[in-house]
């Protein structure tokens, strides 16, 4: 496995902080790192709550990209609750691909760290607006 995946893997762990905000709000039971195409690694976590308006830890991550003027997704990977299998949900796939819509199948995303199983977001969105 490529090292970048250890360094994003060690990022989300850091901001994995599963705590309640409020009678209606919890955050970090999940947390994604993404990695841009120029290198940088950025984090987030999932807000839930109990109105369905809450946020992926992934589009967090990637908000938090966007946020810090880049655009350019290259790597994905999320910490699900019990640690294991995972993959972007489909809002987070649909922003990605919006994102990039030329090169979306590219972005590499690790579906299992402790197996190292990687897929791309083409083989898990391999249509998309047909």
């Amino acid at each position: 496995m490529e090292r970048i995946w250890e360094e994003m893997y060690a990022a989300a762990k850091s901001v994995l902080a599963p705590r309640r905000i409020s009678e209606y709000v919890t955050a970090g039971e999940v947390s994604a790192a993404v990695l841009s195409k120029s290198g940088r690694i950025y984090t987030g976590v999932c807000i839930d709550t109990c109105s369905s308006l809450g946020i992926c830890a992934e589009r967090n991550a990637i908000f938090n990209m966007i946020t810090n003027g880049e655009q350019e997704i290259d790597k994905v990977l999320c910490i699900p609750p019990v640690e294991g299998r995972g993959a972007p949900c489909g809002a987070c796939r649909e922003l990605m691909v919006q994102l990039m819509p030329e090169s979306y199948k590219d972005i590499e995303i690790m579906i299992d760290y402790s197996k190292g199983i990687i897929m791309t977001l083409g083989e898990l969105t391999p249509e998309w607006w047909i």
